[in-house]
């Protein structure tokens, strides 16, 4: 599970990213809205489950609340999920 988790992380990451770098800039600067909406979606569903995934994850793998609470605040930060896969996952599984 927790391998699966760290695929979601960095698809979730990637996501984000594509969302504020390629869409956000398509739509305000070149009145091009449609990426948002393709883009928007696949990272709403990839933000619930890597949020879905944490919460579960934190009862199997017995995080502490300060770990379970820094990997949901990375999801919300541009590149916060590949720092939290390398500093706070990277010696499991």
């Amino acid at each position: 599970m927790l391998k699966l988790f760290k695929i979601v992380a960095l698809l979730e990451g990637l996501s984000l990213l594509a969302l504020l770098f390629i869409a956000m800039p398509l739509k305000y600067m070149w009145q091009q809205p449609e990426m948002v909406r393709i883009v928007g979606m696949g990272h709403g569903v990839l933000f619930i489950l890597y949020i879905v995934m944490a919460t579960v994850l934190k009862g199997d793998e017995k995080w502490s609340l300060k770990t379970y609470g820094l990997i949901c605040i990375a999801s919300v930060i541009p590149f916060g999920t590949f720092v939290m896969e390398k500093k706070l996952l990277e010696n499991r599984a």
